[in-house]
């Protein structure tokens, strides 16, 4: 039995204490004030392995990126992975999520090689038990419908004028608090509006799944005409795929011209009866409530075409409008159910929250305990605010409900951590998609400085001719990009290409935290060859090499465990491990390929600079001599 400090262990052996440490502790050996007894197997045994350690670069799998994680996995201390990151320009908390190659440069630094866990694999979902209901069968239920358009062409009045004279509780002109919903009755038929801001909120339910909307009103003052949001407005509704009813506002203002907006609509692809399209169109007036009753037949018309259908009786399915939190109410979301009954004292799962009901509210603010199809609610009993677009489930009990939700919480933990977007479509992966026959549809959205150069630019995208794939233009416009244009690009899966143009610092935000790709370009001709070569599966990024320095092998050594290494003289730049070299014997190439180690005296080292001395070992070679010249490089993508 023979002591041993854990640094000359380590010199001894050629390797990072740390290493050695390692070895140890798998062994179950513990090292007391860096010094550990060995007898001579057990140190033949240390030998071996941290020889065959030190030769492989030893694998260590961590669970996540965090400095703790890190520090765990290759057995150091925790202080000692900071100071690594402090070298590399990265000030981080022992909390803190590490990006996977700034981790991969910590575990360098000690002599290993990183390998991140894959994340634990969700568990089987089970039917968690339901409320059993004995349905009755699908029946008729009423039209969900949006009101869209530019500002100022009267969409709020519109829908206050409709709301004070057809909602069925007449005392809701009194109540100043509604729920962004509400219900009106035309003739004998309900119709639910939804009181939305406008075409982002409308959009952004859909980007999160939810597609709640039978059918959009398009709402444009017959004195002002098409306008650009009535484009962007009419291009959300065009890629919900639901029908479009035109409401021609401001019949009574001086100035109007119905006739005029008409054939303006026309061009976007919106044709009236008269000129022999499909089109409906009413001519209304917010504030005099001429034509309303007309859209709101229109609207009953087209939900009657649709034979919308739903089981009042059946398992209760909802989608959530809005949701916040009240003062004295806690979590509040109000509620469209598409399917079933929703009783007060439900226990519910919305999105990842859950809770028994505690009340239930109508539009108008009066309590009800129940609300069937097409019912727009207010529930109060969640343990925290959902999301807008979630969907809503009841559940048998609340202690099923919050499993479920703990489950769906823990999902999207690791989705966060481990970054595992779906979704989305980019340019570099559209052949992928187009292999797998997951798309065959190139979705674009264009921005750009100047009318003229967003048409010459859609124009020239629309010639792009493929047989596996079209290119669809969603929107195009002039101006930055902004949220509601990624908010688009995530609830159709398309991307948003700039020409001249910036993007809004909060829209960047966005786009990043939707996965939206966001492509910017000065030059047409750039733009129109990046998407043909997406198109033929062609787009590659670009690459070009980046001198790193020349190495001199001044001589060759035998070592009897590490094999042959080249004795170096690094006589300009630098030369880091795992850089791309290639090996020149006078004229000739005789290697060209990877620097495996890197050592200087006894250490292992990640890079040396001109001026010193080191040992290198290639990727799979050793045929050097005496006089080969080294250069190293590394490949960086410029484009």
């Amino acid at each position: 039995m023979a002591s041993w400090e854990i640094q000359s262990l380590a010199d001894e052996l050629h390797a990072l204490p740390s290493q050695v440490v390692h070895v140890l502790g798998e062994l179950g050996i513990f090292p007391k004030d860096g010094v550990v007894d060995l007898d001579d197997d057990t140190l033949e045994l240390v030998k071996d392995t941290v020889a065959e350690m030190v030769a492989a670069k030893k694998v260590v799998v961590v669970p996540g990126a965090t400095p703790r994680d890190l520090a765990q996995a290759l057995g150091v201390a925790q202080p000692d992975v900071q100071k690594s990151l402090m070298k590399l320009g990265v000030l981080a908390s022992l909390a803190t999520a590490l990006q996977p190659e700034v981790a991969e440069k910590v575990a360098d630094t000690f002599g290993y090689k990183v390998q991140f866990a894959e994340p634990a694999k969700p568990k089987q979902k089970e039917e968690a038990p339901k409320r059993r209901v004995s349905s009755l069968g699908e029946q008729t239920r009423p039209p969900v419908v949006t009101i869209l358009g530019h500002v100022d062409h009267g969409k709020t009045s519109l829908l206050d004028y409709i709301r004070e004279t057809k909602v069925t509780d007449k005392e809701f002109g009194g109540i100043t608090q509604h729920i962004g919903a509400y219900q009106v009755v035309a003739g004998d038929q309900k119709i639910t509006f939804l009181d939305t801001p406008g075409h982002e909120a409308f959009t952004a339910m859909r980007a999160r799944g939810a597609q709640v909307t039978d059918i959009a009103i398009l709402v444009v003052a017959a004195d002002d005409g098409v306008m650009p949001q009535t484009i962007e407005a009419l291009n959300h509704a065009r890629n919900a795929e639901v029908p479009i009813i035109v409401a021609l506002n401001k019949i009574d203002k001086d100035g109007s011209n119905p006739a005029r907006v008409k054939q303006q609509l026309v061009q976007h692809g919106l044709i009236g009866h008269e000129f022999g399209g499909d089109t409906e169109i009413a001519e209304v007036s917010a504030k005099t409530g001429a034509g309303i009753d007309d859209l709101l037949e229109l609207i009953t018309l087209q939900a009657g075409i649709m034979d919308l259908k739903a089981d009042p009786s059946g398992d209760v399915d909802g989608v959530v409008v809005e949701a916040k939190v009240e003062k004295g109410k806690g979590p509040v979301a109000t509620v469209l159910i598409k399917n079933g009954t929703l009783k007060q004292g439900d226990a519910v799962l919305v999105g990842g929250s859950y809770g028994k009901l505690k009340a239930m509210f109508d539009f108008a603010g009066k309590p009800i305990k129940d609300a069937g199809p097409s019912t727009p609610t207010e529930i109060l009993g969640l343990d925290q605010v959902p999301n807008a677009g979630d969907t809503l489930q009841v559940f048998l009990d609340e202690k099923e409900a919050r499993n479920e939700a703990e489950r769906i919480r823990s999902d999207t933990r690791d989705r966060e951590l481990f970054g595992t977007p779906s979704g989305q479509v980019t340019l570099a992966d559209l052949q992928r998609r187009l292999a797998e026959e997951t798309n065959k549809e190139l979705r674009i959205i264009i921005k750009g400085d100047v009318q003229g150069s967003v048409e010459a630019v859609k124009g020239l995208l629309e010639k792009i001719d493929n047989e596996e794939v079209d290119v669809r233009v969603l929107h195009s416009g002039v101006g930055t990009i902004g949220e509601s244009d990624i908010m688009l690009a995530k609830a159709s899966e398309a991307i948003v290409v700039g020409f001249n143009t910036r993007v809004e610092p909060k829209a960047r935000d966005e786009a990043v935290r939707q996965h939206v790709e966001v492509r910017q370009y000065n030059i047409i001709y750039e733009l129109i060859e990046d998407i043909e070569k997406a198109v033929v599966g062609m787009l590659e990024p670009k690459f070009e090499e980046q001198y790193m320095g020349t190495v001199e092998i001044r001589a060759v050594f035998k070592l009897t465990k590490q094999g042959y290494v080249a004795g170096c003289y690094v006589t300009d730049g630098k030369v880091v491990r795992n850089a791309q070299c290639r090996v020149k014997r006078g004229e000739d190439i005789v290697y060209e390929g990877k620097i495996d180690s890197l050592k200087h005296i006894k250490e292992d080292v990640r890079e040396m600079a001109a001026g010193f001395e080191c040992g290198i070992q290639f990727v799979g070679w050793n045929d050097f001599k005496e006089g080969d010249v080294i250069e190293a490089y590394e490949v960086v993508r410029v484009g």
